[in-house]
């Protein structure tokens, strides 16, 4: 077990080693459409790619995740990514949102290290494509709510 202090440091490397490997300008929270952002995630268990739907509008919300639930199809085959859809994903907080996200399938923990260089090969692999996808259909999936 690590203290607290101990885990904020080893988190604060883990995010900073990625960053330095893999210098790039990600899309995240940049996508100019509202409530929808890319993350990357990693915890002691798992570490994924996501795209996370929280609009404000409960219905703008749905509305967006039925859209790329219909491209489903081609992020599978043109864009090689598994990714899953959960309508009812519930954060640590507890809040409920809508989640699409392709889910590390190696062992992995932030807490141990000879797990990082797999999981930054994953998370630039995915979220590249990931993020690829967005841009070719981006018009597409904003005009659900525009």
């Amino acid at each position: 077990m690590f203290s607290k202090e101990q885990s904020t440091l080893l988190r604060k490397e883990f995010w900073t080693s990625f960053g330095k490997s893999f210098p790039r300008k990600w899309i995240l929270y940049n996508t100019k459409i509202k409530g929808v952002s890319f993350k990357f995630v990693a915890d002691r268990k798992k570490a994924m790619v996501v795209l996370d739907l929280e609009h404000p509008d409960k219905i703008a919300n749905e509305l967006l995740f039925e859209q790329l639930l219909s491209l489903k199809n081609i992020l599978e085959r043109d864009y090689k990514l598994t990714i899953l859809f959960d309508g009812e994903y519930e954060l640590d907080s507890g809040k409920k949102i809508h989640r699409i996200y392709q889910l590390h399938q190696s062992k992995f923990s932030i807490y141990n290290k000879q797990t990082w260089k797999e999981c930054y090969l994953f998370y630039l692999e995915s979220m590249s494509k990931f993020e690829s996808f967005f841009e070719d259909y981006k018009d597409y999936i904003n005009q659900s709510i525009s």
